[in-house]
């Protein structure tokens, strides 16, 4: 009996294995996009979209992204204080709240002309179908400079309270996940694809609570008093 126990287990742990979707996390790999550092401490702007640096570019788009330096333009220091993974889910248009980090670990940024890429990794994702037909994802990077906040959920938590700066891509399907048939497929479309795959975005700090309510209030009174007039 304790032998079938064993043999069960280890064929569901072998099933679950095969049974995770992969994913080509490269910014520079079939297409370009990259990661912006924020202005300053103070720079709580949120941009997403390719600029005219990336591709493939959707049509009739190209964003501006106001001077900012793309992660790791200073050098490796730099590219090794921040951290960059993918959260994917089954099935597209999935909600953001379903999005779970891959199992492979977030990765670094690279310098010189691959700046604000990241380091070449294979993502796995354990509630993604193997050879799934499409599935959802997202792009996640944070400042890691502390080294308090190797993870995601570490990171997510902090960069909401104002204290480091994260940022998010916005949300696009992928096709023909990896698995035991397909190979993995890269973040950006392929030739006669509709879905303009992963986008350019930069980090950004959250404002503290009290900042956000004035900023709100600002804009509150500036309509009353344009109604006015």
């Amino acid at each position: 009996m304790k032998k079938l126990i064993l043999a069960a287990i280890t064929l569901t742990s072998a099933v679950s294995v095969f049974a995770q979707g992969t994913v080509s996390f490269n910014l520079r790999g079939s297409g370009t996009a990259h990661v912006y550092l924020p202005l300053g401490p103070g720079d709580s702007a949120k941009i997403t979209g390719n600029a005219s640096n990336d591709g493939p570019q959707p049509a009739g788009s190209s964003v501006d992204y106001g001077g900012r330096a793309t992660i790791g333009s200073a050098g490796l220091a730099q590219a090794q204080s921040y951290l960059g993974q993918l959260l994917g889910a089954n099935g597209a248009g999935a909600p953001e709240s379903s999005l779970l980090p891959s199992l492979s670990a977030p990765t670094s940024f690279r310098t010189g002309t691959a700046a604000g890429g990241n380091a070449p990794v294979t993502a796995t994702f354990n509630n993604i179908t193997a050879d799934a037909a499409v599935a959802s994802f997202e792009m996640v990077a944070w400042d890691n400079s502390s080294g308090l906040y190797p993870t995601w959920t570490q990171a997510s938590v902090a960069w909401a309270s104002g204290l480091i700066a994260g940022g998010r891509s916005l949300e696009f399907t992928l096709a023909n996940i990896g698995g035991s048939v397909n190979t993995p497929p890269p973040l950006f479309p392929t030739l006669g694809s509709t879905t303009p795959g992963l986008q350019s975005f930069n980090l950004y700090f959250v404002p503290e609570p009290a900042t956000a309510a004035l900023l709100g209030m600002g804009a509150a009174a500036m309509l009353i008093f344009r109604r006015r007039k």
